[in-house]
């Protein structure tokens, strides 16, 4: 979060050492295999993949945020006004959200190599969905952020934590 008027978070959900290494031995092994025949092609090969490999992340990777009064996740959106308290899930309780106990009518921004996520009621009568689900490395983090963004967005509720200083 920053001191600016607006509360704010910021992350993109980059994948994970395993799915990185996977790329790094793609490439490499589409380079070992071109190399008898053309050793620079072989390297031009291996960096086409690797190349198509990191922007394929790119593209795919959402960016959660808080940030001018909303909740975004990927390409979705919503205002934190509509939304209760968040829940930071430790990597257990992420695990028990998304079994049984996961709501078919849930909005889930999920990336499996984060591991930890918040969980965030929906409170507007007219939307069907019960929750947002949202992965995040720093939970805690989404959390505060959205309860700040609240609490300068919603006249009347206070926000959870330390009072503002000031």
């Amino acid at each position: 979060m920053t001191s600016d008027d607006e509360p704010t978070f910021t992350e993109r959900l980059w994948p994970g050492g395993l799915v990185w290494g996977t790329t790094v031995f793609f490439a490499l092994a589409v380079g070992i295999a071109v190399f008898p025949a053309s050793p620079p092609v072989a390297i031009g090969a291996a960096a086409v993949v690797l190349a198509t490999g990191v922007a394929l992340a790119w593209l795919t990777t959402p960016v959660v945020e808080v940030a001018d009064g909303e909740l975004r996740a990927g390409r979705a959106r919503i205002p934190v006004s509509l939304l209760g308290e968040p829940v930071a899930l430790d990597a257990v309780a992420t695990r028990a959200a998304l079994g049984p106990d996961l709501d078919a009518r849930a909005f889930v921004c999920l990336r499996a190599w984060a591991g930890t996520a918040v969980q965030v009621p929906v409170n507007d009568p007219r939307d069907p969905t019960p929750y947002w689900f949202v992965s995040s490395r720093r939970p805690e983090l989404l959390a505060a952020a959205i309860r700040a963004a609240q609490g300068r967005t919603t006249p009347g509720t206070t926000t959870a934590g330390p009072p503002p200083e000031g």
